[in-house]
């Protein structure tokens, strides 16, 4: 094992987006590792939730609305499909579109990917007093929806 490396100078420590950067990476990896160990992906957790919180959509909508791309939605379907989390069927109104629906195997397995992702926020937030958690939260979002605002013009 080699030297402990030294810290960041202290002007980068300093700047909110390093900080966000590196709370995000720690965020992603503790995340990602809990799922990991269950078969899952973020983005399977990101699907599941959406269907259950919005309902049925198409994969556009489901793209849009969960940010990942319209390219990589077709394989996440097709995980979540194949464990039959999800249906696929023709829109009526539609037959070149297809609707996804979460499936009750879904509801299971979201309730499941639910308690490890919770899991997970707690660790990230362990250092933070429960009011503290609650603060920075509600800061991430301000800064996100100013952010994705900004982003729709």
């Amino acid at each position: 094992m080699g030297p402990t490396p030294e810290p960041a100078p202290a002007r980068l420590r300093a700047l909110p987006s390093r900080l966000l950067a590196g709370a995000s990476a720690a965020a992603d990896r503790l995340v990602g590792e809990r799922l990991a160990a269950e078969g899952a992906h973020k983005w399977h957790f990101a699907v599941l939730v959406t269907l259950a919180e919005t309902g049925s959509a198409g994969q556009a909508e489901l793209s849009d609305r969960t940010g990942i791309y319209r390219s990589d939605m077709v394989a996440v379907l097709n995980a979540l499909a194949g464990e039959r989390y999800v249906e696929r069927a023709p829109d009526p109104a539609d037959r070149r579109r297809n609707v996804i629906t979460l499936t009750p195997a879904g509801r299971d397995r979201l309730e499941h990917l639910d308690a490890l992702v919770a899991d997970a926020q707690r660790d990230l937030l362990a250092p933070l007093a429960p009011a503290d958690r609650v603060e920075l939260t509600r800061l991430l979002g301000v800064l996100n929806e100013h952010h994705r605002r900004r982003r729709a013009w």
